[in-house]
């Protein structure tokens, strides 16, 4: 890089900063000088003295002599791999491992040649120990014992494979739904668990589905205003109690009828404040949750608060720090950077004295998770009893809102003055500014990865399978420093072993199905891990084209994936043939190319695929109305060896409109969208089951299931 010093080059590289990278056009980018510089500095290097650079260099190398063990050891299970320590030059060195069942063995000693070196004052040498590669997968200690002292650190061994046992008999097929988007005429004017679970019921004895995927859940502000995107939550670790359904709550049943005719009341507010046009989340929030206080308040029996308690113990100080921040932006407001200075460190003595006070509101936001973690795990129950094999399957964001939960409890792991995007990529030719501010990944490894191991093991015990969103951010992520353009970020490389493994061993344990969304810019290494590993990935039909450009035949795609015909990021597919994605962008300013040219390329690619489904006899030749072509899509994707086949909610209702364009917030309503039909009127629940029963879709997926 001619115009970069080759000490920053190799300082950035060190910290897994990329220095380069291949866009979507296929061409050959270097990373900005000042964007490398602005990463650096959002991982706390100094970057303004004379010698910065040397010295920063000095202590990234001199860093793992300073530490007698590595922060956390990961490694895949049958992998032949070893371990560094460091002690004082000459002394002896014993590394034992205890593993979780409680038996412990020695690890054997090999030859190491690496002369000893002086940091600081001491003299330190380094020994090498050969791990154990018959190691059950799981979370194990290792010790270090040396000169009558001793340290320990995680030992995490990882599962070789995950699959997909519960699909042993045949692949299977299910529902995408916008979970916010289909409410029932029994709701509060959004979809909730009770919806959700009555689908899932209806899908499989009705069509044979086997599992429902929506949209994240995660847990949102607690007062307005809520941000529209699922993808940007406070926290990942816990739920958007907006999806409780009061009424199955048992303390509703037990309550006076004076109280359930007030919460009856309060149903009626939200339904009336439902708005057709668009999903009105503050104005139901606010109903549904006075009537959630009333039965919070209500007195529990001794099963009920024995339940509660074991809850709340099990969660322990992670739920309290959430449930705190809850009652804090009640009083204080949703951006913890404007609070008082006291209350923005969560374990100043200010903040301990607010918890004594408002005691009850942190209780109530204690229950409020129990309350929705009891109704998602009674919603995959529901599922799994009707027959599916799958059941729900949760969907895993990104990361999280600048101003959320997680960014005032555990900030040392954020990096500072950086957000994770996306480049320039052909649906939004800018890239994109996600606004979440990224995780470090030393501070990962530094922790043992205990955020994502409990944030994981939380997912996969409330359904049966879960789909990771931009999967390619476990092995980087495109951080964008503040006052940078999106296109000017810089890829920033993860442990993708560590993390995609701890995801495969939680998953393994679950039982559950493990999906990643590796679509977009992908390098080959993604989709080659995820298949070594037995984790599926995601085949959109209008995206999988062979070398020449050309549409895949059905048979030569993979097997481990969800494929499906359209994404949540595009219209549905009726929208998508009308080229309604185009003129959407170009009408928001997003296109870089004069809209003709758009269009024009646009329908030569669905010209390619139309003549692909006419080749084998799905649609007739030249066929162009979009009605008739929308069956022959999803004929084309059973002729796939697919896993998982998942069919659009919207495709089957006939709706139009996307949910979600990127690169936008409040200049299309994103994530605003009440599920409608091809009129536009919008489409309930009990009347999703009519049009269903009628839908071609639906006829397709069950002659073939």
């Amino acid at each position: 890089m001619s115009d970069l010093d080759p000490r920053i080059a190799n300082l950035a590289s060190r910290y897994g900063i990329a220095t380069e990278f291949w866009d979507w056009k296929g061409h050959y980018r270097q990373t900005p000088p000042e964007t490398l510089i602005a990463c650096l500095k959002a991982m706390d290097v100094p970057v303004s003295a004379d010698d910065w650079v040397d010295t920063a260099l000095i202590d990234v190398d001199e860093r793992p002599w300073q530490q007698p063990l590595p922060p956390c050891i990961v490694v895949g299970q049958d992998e032949d791999r070893y371990v560094n320590v460091h002690v004082t030059a000459g002394s002896n060195a014993h590394v034992w491992v205890r593993l979780e069942d409680g038996s412990t063995f020695a690890l054997d000693q090999v030859d190491n040649f690496e002369p000893d070196r002086l940091i600081g004052d001491r003299w330190i040498g380094r020994a090498t120990f050969r791990l154990p590669t018959w190691a059950p997968p799981g979370y194990h200690t290792l010790y270090l014992e040396s000169q009558d002292q001793s340290w320990e650190t995680a030992l995490i061994v990882t599962p070789a494979w995950v699959g997909t046992p519960k699909l042993d008999s045949g692949p299977g097929w299910g529902l995408m739904v916008q979970l916010y988007s289909l409410y029932g005429e029994r709701s509060w004017g959004i979809g909730d668990f009770a919806d959700l679970a009555e689908l899932a019921v209806w899908a499989r004895s009705h069509h044979g589905a086997d599992f429902i995927l929506i949209n994240p859940v995660h847990a949102a502000e607690v007062t307005a205003p809520m941000a529209p995107s699922p993808y940007l939550p406070v926290t990942r670790q816990y739920i958007n109690p907006i999806y409780i359904r009061p009424e199955l709550i048992p303390e509703y049943a037990a309550a006076p009828a004076d109280i359930r005719a007030e919460i009856e009341l309060y149903r009626r507010q939200a339904r009336e404040a439902a708005d057709d046009a668009q999903v009105q989340r503050d104005a139901v929030w606010e109903a549904k949750k006075a009537a959630l206080a009333r039965l919070f308040h209500r007195p529990l029996p001794p099963a009920r608060r024995a339940e509660l308690e074991a809850y709340t113990a099990r969660e322990g100080e992670r739920l309290t720090r959430y449930a705190l921040w809850c009652a804090l932006t009640e009083r204080h407001g949703q951006v913890s950077a404007n609070w008082p200075a006291p209350f923005q460190d969560p374990a100043s003595a200010e903040v301990r004295q607010f918890a004594d006070r408002h005691q009850m509101d942190v209780d109530f936001y204690r229950w409020l998770q129990w309350i929705a973690d009891d109704q998602i795990k009674r919603a995959q129950a529901d599922a799994t009893r009707a027959g599916m094999r799958v059941g729900i399957i949760a969907d895993l964001a990104v990361g999280v809102n600048p101003d959320g939960e997680e960014t005032w409890s555990t900030p040392a792991l954020f990096a500072k003055g950086a957000a994770v995007g996306a480049p320039p990529d052909e649906y939004n030719q800018f890239g994109q500014n996600w606004s979440q501010p990224p995780w470090r990944p030393d501070r990962l490894e530094a922790a043992s990865y205990r955020p994502w191991r409990n944030l994981v093991a939380t997912v996969v015990a409330q359904s049966g399978g879960v789909r990771v969103d931009h999967i390619m951010g476990l092995f980087r992520l495109w951080w964008i420093p503040e006052g940078t353009a999106a296109a000017d970020g810089a890829y920033v490389y993860y442990n993708h072993e560590a993390l995609l493994g701890i995801l495969a061993l939680e998953a393994s344990r679950a039982g559950a199905v493990l999906i990643g969304e590796d679509l977009g810019t992908v390098e080959p290494v993604v989709r080659e891990f995820l298949e070594r590993r037995g984790i599926l990935g995601t085949s959109v039909l209008w995206f999988e084209n062979g070398p020449d450009g050309q549409p895949k035949p059905p048979e030569r795609w993979r097997e481990l994936c969800l494929a499906s015909v359209t994404t949540h990021d595009l219209p549905p597919t009726l929208g998508y043939l009308a080229h309604d994605h185009v003129t959407l962008r170009h009408q928001l300013g997003l296109l870089t190319e004069p809209l003709p040219d758009e269009v024009a390329r646009d329908a030569a690619e669905q010209g390619s695929v139309r003549g692909a489904l006419a080749e084998r006899g799905l649609v007739a030749p030249d066929e162009s109305d979009p009605n008739e072509v929308l069956p022959g899509l999803y004929r084309y994707l059973t002729q796939t060896p697919a896993k998982l086949k998942c069919v659009a909610l919207t495709d089957v209702v006939g709706e139009r409109r996307t949910q979600n364009q990127p690169g936008t917030t409040d200049e299309y309503p994103n994530w605003r969208l009440p599920l409608a039909d091809a009129t536009g009127e919008r489409v309930s629940l009990e009347r999703v089951f009519t049009l269903a029963d009628a839908s071609d879709v639906i006829e397709i997926m069950t002659e073939r299931a």
